[in-house]
């Protein structure tokens, strides 16, 4: 079982708007709602890709109870923590005479120390079941940043493979708790160690000065041009095909709910970052974020390529 983390989900609402005026009344041609949060766009995936998964994390309110119902289409088990207050709603409008994309994201609840107390307790629990944990994203108000460090550790002494998608100082004192894997940014890599990483050559030495920290799995995107993982099994780079992108909003996510999967399968780190490269192309295909279609993936999945460095 894949366990997810999503500690500040939302309902994602995506605006088409024809020519979007401040100040003036804007009518939505057409409007999507989605289950939100990063945590979330690992788990649709994951699960369309046919592993069991079980979400959790924090919601509230008629939000939150929305937020539940809309999981299970995808198969997707809610084991989320209610609180007071309503969940966030994240609004992404897309403004198709200028061509030009705007979010508003809501700050949500304000988690207490009693709530947090009371979903690690839930944490530890579900902690028990699975082969692999994937937390992502930003904190709820109210958490400060050894939150991810907290869970992470959970994770670890009880011998569990565990995923840390964050940034800023939860990523850096998350790391602190040596998560199985990370997968930083250019400017997450640069925060972490100092390196300008103006080259491959930098990246890579940036990547090998964390893993050698104890992150076992150090995984950096270059976005069009592939992405390459520091492991202790090796060093490898993936150059995934051409394709004519429809929207890479989730695309990292969804190479996490690759990676989640390949280390829940026991592949290997060349088998699982092949795996990880072709959903993460085959969800850049589609306009729904955290979604692909099968026979997109093992369409592009031979045409992966893997080099060992």
């Amino acid at each position: 079982m894949i366990l997810t983390v999503t500690l500040n989900a939302s309902i994602d609402k995506r605006y088409v708007v024809e020519g979007a005026a401040m100040g003036e009344v804007n009518r939505v041609k057409e409007c999507t709602y989605t289950p939100g949060g990063k945590g979330l766009n690992v788990s649709k995936p994951a699960s369309i890709a046919g592993a069991k998964v079980v979400a959790t994390g924090f919601v509230g309110g008629h939000a939150g109870n929305y937020i539940v119902e809309s999981l299970k289409p995808f198969g997707i088990e809610s084991a989320f923590y209610h609180v007071d207050g309503e969940s966030r709603s994240c609004i992404n409008i897309w403004d198709t005479v200028n061509h030009v994309q705007t979010e508003y994201l809501e700050p949500g609840f304000t988690v207490s120390e009693a709530d947090f107390a009371g979903f690690v307790e839930k944490f530890k629990e579900l902690v028990k079941e699975a082969d692999v944990v994937a937390m992502s994203g930003s904190v709820p108000k109210g958490l400060d940043g050894h939150a991810y460090q907290t869970l992470v550790k959970i994770c670890k002494d009880a011998g569990k493979k565990v995923i840390l998608d964050t940034s800023g100082k939860l990523l850096e004192l998350g790391i602190q708790a040596k998560p199985t894997m990370i997968k930083p940014n250019i400017d997450e890599i640069r925060m972490l160690t100092g390196k300008s990483c103006d080259d491959f050559q930098d990246m890579l030495d940036a990547a090998k000065q964390v893993h050698d920290s104890g992150v076992e799995i150090v995984a950096v995107s270059l976005g069009g041009d592939g992405s390459f993982v520091v492991s202790d099994e090796g060093i490898f780079r993936a150059r995934v095909p051409k394709i004519d992108a429809v929207n890479t909003v989730g695309c990292g996510d969804s190479m996490i709910a690759g990676f989640a999967l390949g280390l829940s399968e026991g592949l290997s780190v060349k088998d699982t970052l092949k795996k990880a490269s072709a959903i993460s192309a085959a969800a850049a295909l589609r306009e729904e974020t955290g979604f692909f279609v099968k026979e997109d993936m093992e369409r592009i999945y031979p045409q992966v390529e893997i080099e060992e460095l």
